[in-house]
């Protein structure tokens, strides 16, 4: 199959801060979409597909939203230009908003997700080699393992929740990588209850913790209503794994698990980290890690089995260029993660539009990976356009961007690599129905709402 013709790039659009002498070329701001609060805040959770394009047909490439979360009305962009200029900002000049998300009281003040400044940068750079080279490396056999036997377990006519069945896969490489825990604990053990408490939340967090959830958290430190009650659910065998593992130093100095890791870490005054930074920092990289990259995977499965000759073609070719175009494609048309944000502090210039200090901006991704300038036809799932071109780094963001690019990216890339073409090579499988899954908004996510159902038709 020829790759697909590659776009021209968009007119540039300049973007970025303004110095304190500098006048802007336009002063307007962009426009403001009609709805109130609430509408808006309940159409972009529901429905946040079809609000944004609507937003961007009415409005063009910049324009403002009033939620709950915020005060002020906020800016959303997706030119790649305005992205880049957020994205390559320095840390004080355009700062995450992570910290004011729904997540916050759920991963707590103190994770690499909701941290900023230097105490982001010391996160960083502290868990970035548990999830490269070599760490990854050692992680493939236990992912190929992992699928192996998920597939095993499936037979023809079974019909399939993707969804569920790829977090089974990631929950194992997880535990793994993030608490050193291998296979399947002996019951009444910590680690056991563990395990069976992060399958519990994945579980209700699909059921309960949506919408209304998601806007009764926005903006605290702590959580409420039903989140308040599955993460006391979840934290007691947190703490329970982190108290059996500080019991013994000897055992945790040997190991290389990113718990160890973080128990002999100290901070900048030399002190170790509290029971609870650690707590922040491990659920942070577990539900990021776990969920994450089991709905991509269920993403990109959804879209090739709608897509015939996509889907016939991994078959034959499950692993290379064209398996890995795949996976670009998937995260593409679906990423899992919607939008991100910056506040900036000081003006800032989009096109012909300049937002003031302390402004919210958010980068829709969905916008951006839909541009017909960048991805010609870009609603068809076409892997080819990806063979012969690497996705550029400001027109393809899943993984955000700049200083604040996804840790664990290399290990997701790996484990959906494993993942495709195991399943790829040994099953042959359709839709449950022919029709496109709806997308669901779960907190900052954006997931199938089927739980991208399959048919096996033949496994080998």
């Amino acid at each position: 199959m020829p790759s697909a013709p590659s776009a021209p790039p968009p007119e540039g659009s300049p973007a970025g801060p303004l110095g304190p002498g500098e006048s802007a070329a336009v002063s307007s701001l962009p426009p403001l979409v009609h709805g109130s609060k609430l509408h808006t805040s309940l159409k972009v959770t529901a429905r946040q597909i079809e609000w944004v394009f609507r937003a961007r047909r009415e409005h063009g490439d910049s324009f403002r939203l009033k939620t709950l979360i915020h005060d002020e009305p906020v800016t959303m962009v997706s030119h790649p230009d305005h992205v880049k200029s957020l994205m390559t900002a320095k840390p004080d000049l355009a700062p995450s908003v992570t910290g004011e998300s729904p997540l916050r009281p759920i991963v707590g003040p103190n994770s690499t997700l909701t941290a900023l400044g230097a105490r982001h940068m010391r996160q960083r750079k502290l868990l970035l080699p548990s999830f490269h080279g070599d760490a990854v490396a050692r992680y493939e056999a236990m992912i190929a393992d992992a699928a192996e036997r998920e597939v095993d377990g499936w037979s023809p006519g079974d019909e399939v929740l993707l969804a569920s069945r790829m977090q089974a896969i990631t929950l194992d490489v997880i535990m793994a990588g993030i608490f050193g825990i291998e296979g399947r604990p002996e019951r009444g053990t910590p680690e056991h209850d563990l395990r069976r408490a992060i399958r519990i939340i994945a579980d209700l967090s699909t059921r309960a913790i949506g919408q209304v959830g998601e806007l009764l958290n926005a903006g605290r430190d702590e959580p409420v209503g039903v989140t308040k009650l599955a993460m006391a659910r979840l934290d007691k065998p947190v703490y329970a794994v982190i108290a059996a593992r500080r019991a013994d130093p000897a055992a945790a100095a040997e190991r290389t698990d990113v718990l160890s890791l973080l128990l002999r870490a100290t901070t900048e005054e030399g002190e170790l980290l509290s029971d609870r930074e650690l707590r922040d920092e491990l659920l942070t990289l577990v539900l990021a890690g776990h969920e994450t990259t089991a709905n991509q995977l269920a993403w990109t499965f959804e879209r090739l089995v709608r897509t015939p000759e996509a889907w016939a073609r991994l078959r034959a070719e499950p692993e290379g260029a064209y398996a890995d175009a795949t996976i670009y494609e998937g995260q593409r048309s679906r990423p899992v993660i919607p939008v991100v944000g910056r506040r900036v502090t000081v003006p800032w210039r989009f096109g012909e539009h300049t937002v003031p200090a302390g402004m919210v901006s958010l980068m829709s991704i969905l916008l951006l990976h839909h541009r017909d300038d960048l991805y010609p036809d870009p609603f068809a799932f076409r892997p080819e356009r990806f063979e012969d071109t690497k996705p550029g780094t400001y027109a393809w963001i899943p993984f955000g961007g700049g200083i604040r690019r996804c840790l664990g990216a290399a290990l997701a890339m790996a484990e959906m690599r494993i993942v495709l073409a195991t399943i790829a090579r040994r099953c042959e499988l359709r839709a449950a129905d022919p029709a496109p899954e709806r997308a669901k908004h779960r907190n900052v996510t954006m997931i199938p709402a089927d739980s991208a159902r399959v048919v096996v038709v033949s496994r080998d």
